[in-house]
């Protein structure tokens, strides 16, 4: 479903694999119809970046880089230290996302 063309097709994909799973796996069914649809929300954005929005790639690359840095300092005397460092590497992170045009361009894959 998270590959369907639009949104009425993501739907459509939904209730067809709710009702497969009705009689076999019941609390399956139940929790896709509960929980799916609020990630079906990828389909009001624009076409181009949905299929970096419905993955968790970023999210791994950023756990990754965050993993590479505390890798480094491997001991840490307090938490004080450990979530400054993590806060400095997420905000040059973040300044990077936010002057990186093309990070999440609406124009083109």
């Amino acid at each position: 479903m998270f590959n369907a063309p639009d949104a009425h097709e993501a739907d459509r994909l939904l209730k067809l694999a709710t009702e497969k799973y009705r009689t076999t796996a019941p609390k399956l069914a139940e929790w896709m119809e509960r929980s799916v649809p609020g990630e079906l929300t990828v389909f009001t954005r624009p076409a181009a970046p949905r299929r970096r929005l419905r993955t968790s790639n970023m999210l791994e690359r950023l756990n990754k880089e965050i993993k590479r840095h505390t890798r480094v300092a491997t001991l840490f005397p307090n938490e004080a230290s450990l979530l400054r460092l993590v806060s400095a590497v997420l905000t040059e992170v973040d300044e990077e996302w936010q002057t990186r045009k093309n990070h999440l361009n609406t124009e083109t894959d």
